[in-house]
């Protein structure tokens, strides 16, 4: 598409193959007329721990939330909006459900999707799909739909791994072992202080610390 061209909203399903996020290409909604507006928001949740006698709660970090994109869509079957190719109202509501709504049984969860729009590359999935039918036929077929969609951010674990900030002793850690790891060795790592060793040997059940197996996956505890 040549720069100046105007681009429209699309909306591809996504898989999360081993970590990775793959776009299928093949497959996508454009919406016929852009949004006028779009939210985005960013929250964080924190931890308040109220002690009998304080004036006020302790507050520590939490986690960071999941980011949220709504936005609102109109589907025109009336031939006003000059798009070519473009099917009958109830149609697209059935493309666009196919792809941010339907329940795939093969995966047991529905798609991540990736929402392309100029600036906005957003990868998550769908909270809420609204629709109010505004515009009929004598026969009752809609002509015309506004839909309302919600999203929330998706991250593969390696992503994942990658934004957060996983050094804090306030968070849990799940650690994969690898070859001559020790747990003592872990534990400096995640608390700066090898001495939780024996702690975290009790939350995973371990027999012998001395023996950690390449591939077992190990919970590290928050401090408290």
């Amino acid at each position: 598409m040549a720069d100046g061209e105007k681009k429209r909203l699309a909306i591809s399903p996504c898989d999360d193959d081993g970590g990775k996020i793959s776009v299928d290409e093949g497959t996508v909604f454009e919406v016929m007329v852009n949004p006028s507006s779009y939210s985005h928001a960013h929250s964080i949740s924190y931890n308040k721990k109220e002690a009998i006698g304080q004036a006020g709660a302790e507050t520590k970090f939490g986690s960071v939330d999941a980011e949220k994109i709504n936005f609102d869509i109109v589907l025109d079957g009336t031939g006003v909006v000059d798009v070519a190719g473009v099917p009958d109202v109830k149609v697209q509501v059935q493309q666009l459900s196919a792809i941010v709504y339907k329940y795939d049984g093969s995966k047991h969860e529905t798609n991540i999707v990736r929402l392309l729009w100029g600036s906005l590359i957003f990868f998550g999935r769908l909270d809420s799909m609204s629709i109010e039918y505004t515009l009929f036929k004598p026969s009752g077929e809609p002509l015309r739909a506004k839909v309302k969609l919600a999203f929330s951010s998706f991250l593969s674990k390696e992503e994942e791994a990658l934004q957060a900030n996983r050094s804090s002793p306030d968070l849990s850690h799940y650690v994969e072992v690898q070859a001559g790891d020790t747990l003592p060795l872990l534990c400096y790592r995640i608390y700066k202080d090898s001495a939780y060793y024996l702690e975290v040997a009790r939350v995973n059940n371990l027999t012998s610390f001395r023996d950690l197996q390449p591939g077992t996956r190990l919970h590290f505890p928050p401090l408290r």
